[in-house]
Order: structure tokens, then sequence, then C-alpha cells
């Protein structure tokens, strides 16, 4: 009667064990999936066209930082218009 409970024991512990493990796997492979999306999100690739400046945006900092100067601004300006 003791082996047969000492058997009993052994098998229930193996399947908490199992158990165990494909919790803890799933739970790292859910971990790497959350990890991959946010890498990718900071990195930038998953941005639209939504995200990016506007050609008079650009030739506005252009001109801030003193590129182009105001003549040539205000005609580009128009080409853009």
């Amino acid at each position: 009667m003791n082996r047969r409970r000492e058997t009993l024991c052994d098998e229930s512990t193996m399947e908490l064990g199992k158990r165990l493990m494909m919790f803890f796997g799933l739970l790292l492979t859910i971990g790497i999936a959350v990890l991959a999306v946010w890498l990718f999100r900071q990195s930038g690739a998953g941005r639209g066209r939504d995200s990016e400046e506007t050609p008079l945006e650009i030739l506005e900092k252009r001109y801030a930082k003193g590129e182009i100067d105001k003549q040539e601004f205000e005609q580009k300006r128009r080409d853009l218009m």
C-alpha cells in the first residue's frame, strides 16, 4: 500500500511539473512577443505617413536654420502652394 502512495505522489508531482513548465513556457513566449512589439514601435519602423514632415515644414526649418534666404524661401513656398 505504501508503494502505491509513493507512485501516486510521484505521478502527481510529475504532472504538476509538466503543467508548470507549460505555464512558464507560455509566459516566456508572450513576454518575448510583447518585447518584440514594443521594440518595433520604439524603432519607428511602424510609423506611417502621418509622422513624416510635410515639404512646407522642411522648407520652414531650412529657412529657420539659415540654409536658404528669404527670397528663395518665398519662391519655393509659392511653388509648393
